[in-house]
């Protein structure tokens, strides 16, 4: 990415790829409504976790959402 502004495109295109333009902009406004903080929203979830829950959930996402964009296959 080469600028703020190919990251925002690059973001919300994923938001409606997902989530169609009427939920991806909901998603949007309910962000900024919010004071909401990323970090601490994650921060919070992962502390309730062990190491190995951590790692079970990341390798059962990765499996049920198989990488198919164009990044480098090694």
């Amino acid at each position: 990415m080469n600028s703020a502004v190919e990251l925002m495109d690059t973001g919300f295109a994923c938001l409606v790829e997902k989530l169609g333009i009427v939920d991806a902009e909901r998603f949007i406004a309910m962000i900024k409504r919010d004071s909401f903080d990323y970090t601490v929203w994650r921060r919070e979830y992962f502390d309730g976790m062990t190491l190995e829950q951590v790692s079970d959930e990341a390798a059962a996402y990765a499996k049920s959402h198989p990488h198919k964009g164009k990044g480098i296959k090694v």
